[in-house]
């Protein structure tokens, strides 16, 4: 098997050398860098399979970088896992905001982080849902051709807004989104673009889908997925 390989943006040697050993260990190509500035030519040169990035860098700050690599056609695609001290929510929101695939907050288990490295390339490599593909999870069924939600053999009667939110959501399941990337994401809804809007959404879909409403989850302090 080809090996992953793991960019580790770091200014501090004993993490990078202990993040160094155990990605080596588990089979990754592990490259590394101790400074912002200049980071983000070397992961478009290199174009690793993961980013590991610290918030709190040298030269330019890991939100900045993470900012410019999603903003590029070609870095856009490679998933940047952020590695901080910084752990309010607020800093998780922003850091997701700016295109984040995870966060992991230090001190860390390197068992925890490199479960979530593994969960954050698998999503990468899974096949791209078409935008018209029918969707199945258990008995839902979504079919954007038709516009139509069956739960079972059952007819879910959503709006356009609620059928394009659940849509997004499913396509991706087990991503976290914000608000604010569920809004970008379903363009032309027809609600005010706001938090409150988007948790209006939430409850209705979750009563109009029944028992099938646990499917929509609610990641405290962030935002919402769609259950695996």
């Amino acid at each position: 098997m080809v090996k992953k390989s793991v960019m580790i943006v770091e200014d501090e040697e004993d993490i990078f050398k202990l993040l160094q050993y155990n990605l080596t260990r588990e089979g990754f190509d592990v490259d590394g860098m101790s400074r912002g500035d200049g980071a983000v030519d070397a992961i478009a040169r290199r174009k690793p399979d993961l980013v590991l990035l610290d918030l709190m860098l040298p030269g330019m700050g890991g939100l900045e970088i993470c900012r410019l690599l999603k903003g590029k056609p070609e870095t856009a695609g490679i998933p940047v896992v952020m590695l901080t001290a910084k752990g309010e929510e607020s800093d998780v929101v922003v850091g997701l905001q700016m295109g984040a695939d995870d966060y992991v907050v230090k001190p860390f288990s390197m068992k925890v982080l490199l479960a979530r490295l593994q969960a954050v390339l698998r999503r990468r490599e899974q096949v791209p849902v078409l935008a018209d593909a029918i969707l199945k999870v258990h008995d839902l069924t979504i079919n954007p051709g038709r516009h139509e939600v069956l739960c079972g053999k059952s007819a879910v009667e959503l709006t356009v807004s609620e059928f394009r939110v659940l849509h997004f959501l499913a396509r991706r399941p087990g991503w976290v989104f914000t608000r604010e990337q569920i809004v970008d994401g379903v363009k032309g809804l027809d609600y005010a673009v706001t938090d409150r809007a988007v948790d209006v959404q939430m409850v209705s879909l979750r009563r109009k889908l029944g028992k099938r409403g646990d499917l929509i989850e609610t990641v405290r302090g962030v935002g919402y997925r769609f259950r695996e």
